[in-house]
């Protein structure tokens, strides 16, 4: 028997496409450092997936002609409940119970069948996730029409252990009784636990374009457009733990995809004394997809609407978002609908300094995976001579991510 079983499932989380809800819409790592927000204070390379609109309006003088995004990558992962060291005890106690009844020490084989039935009550229903997401966009704003080009591509993971009755009462018995000891073989052969990895992803690449207009009283109003084609894929693999095998796996035998045209669209509007407050719209994915797991689990992709608005300084950015509509979970997660907090601090055109705050209104507690409530974000950013080098950080309770991002605006 191998033991890449369980172990594998929940590490699968972590490195391949192992998802439950459905993955969070791609975020630069701007963005990202301030608590996801965007809609109204998107420079032009990330309005292509913030909001199109804000790719048309006016920004700073050293950022307002070009903007490259090549690449943008970040990534989070929830793991609170310790899950992959959990299994890698279960995977040790697995392997020195088997080299126990090799060795016919039976009061070995029992001591140890106690410890894994205690450690598969542990484990039972305990979660992992991850997010993953990368991008790259190019943007040119102009005084007639700004246009734009990207790709991103996102995913959420989770790997999920799951206990079965029966062999809890079977590790009981072996405990208990040395004669039943003695006539065990292989231990993994009599498990029914399984692991499972469920797994949403979303890639697209699009053209966005955008037009602002200058009202009478000298504000300015923006419209933006993202046409663009969209993969949905879905990934769900459910195997006993002792099938588990790596060497086994085919993801083509548990995925389902579907392809499919699809457009975002964004407003904005800037005013105020010296133009320094913007507010913005964006209605992403405003037609709605879904696409079924094997299992017939549904991954819906709806329109998402998110309003904001920013104050917008020679030296700081400051701005508040929140989402007008709730992200569906897939499999073992949380509903999503955030409202956030992000706040930009520039030195010197050289060195800027992030941070930001956003909570979820739709978290509650009967959730079926690991909750996502509020999330504490930072960065720094570094764009001398027009390159740009961006760091980001996030944490919460459950959670840890980060994201790093290279480009160029001038």
């Amino acid at each position: 028997m191998k033991h890449a079983r369980l172990v594998l499932a929940i590490g699968l989380a972590a490195t391949t496409g192992t998802a439950i809800a459905g993955p969070q819409s791609f975020t630069t790592a701007r963005s990202f450092a301030m608590g996801g927000t965007g809609v109204a204070v998107a420079q032009p390379a990330s309005a292509n997936t913030a909001n199109p609109a804000m790719m048309a309006m006016q920004q700073h003088d050293w950022a307002n002609d070009f903007g490259l995004i090549l690449p943008s990558v970040n990534a989070r992962m929830a793991d609170d409940e310790k899950v992959v060291d959990q299994i890698d005890d279960i995977q040790d106690t697995i392997d020195l119970l088997n080299q126990q009844v090799d060795a016919a020490n039976f009061t070995g084989v029992q001591q140890s069948a106690g410890r894994l039935q205690n450690q598969l009550v542990e484990l039972d229903r305990d979660t992992v996730r991850a997010d993953a997401g990368v991008g790259i966009s190019v943007a040119v704003p102009s005084s007639s029409i700004s246009v734009g080009v990207f790709t991103d591509a996102t995913l959420r993971a989770t790997g999920r252990g799951n206990v079965a009755d029966s062999d809890i009462a079977l590790l009981e018995a072996i405990k208990n009784n040395p004669a039943l000891a003695a006539g065990i073989d292989d231990i993994g052969d009599q498990l029914n636990s399984d692991g499972t990895v469920i797994a949403a992803a979303q890639g697209e690449v699009g053209l966005s374009m955008a037009k602002a207009f200058t009202l009478a009283n000298d504000n300015t109003l923006s419209i933006g457009v993202s046409p663009k084609y969209v993969q949905l894929r879905t990934f769900e693999y459910v195997q006993e733990v002792s099938d588990f095998d790596d060497s086994d796996f085919n993801a083509s035998e548990y995925e389902t995809k579907k392809n499919g045209f699809n457009a975002d669209l964004g407003t904005a509007y800037r005013f105020g004394k010296n133009q320094h407050w913007t507010a913005g719209l964006s209605v992403r994915n405003i037609i709605p997809m879904e696409l079924d797991s094997k299992s017939g689990r549904t991954y819906e992709l709806d329109p998402k609407a998110t309003v904001g608005i920013a104050h917008r300084g020679d030296m700081h950015v400051l701005t508040a978002e929140a989402d007008l509509t709730k992200n569906k979970a897939f499999g073992y997660g949380d509903d999503t609908q955030w409202i956030a907090l992000g706040a930009e601090f520039d030195a010197f055109r050289a060195v800027q300094l992030r941070t930001g705050v956003r909570h979820n209104l739709a978290s509650n507690d009967n959730n079926d995976g690991i909750e996502e409530t509020t999330q504490y974000t930072f960065g720094l950013g570094f764009s001398p001579f027009g390159a740009h080098l961006e760091v980001a950080g996030l944490f919460s309770d459950t959670e840890v991510g980060g994201a790093v991002e290279l480009g160029a605006a001038f």
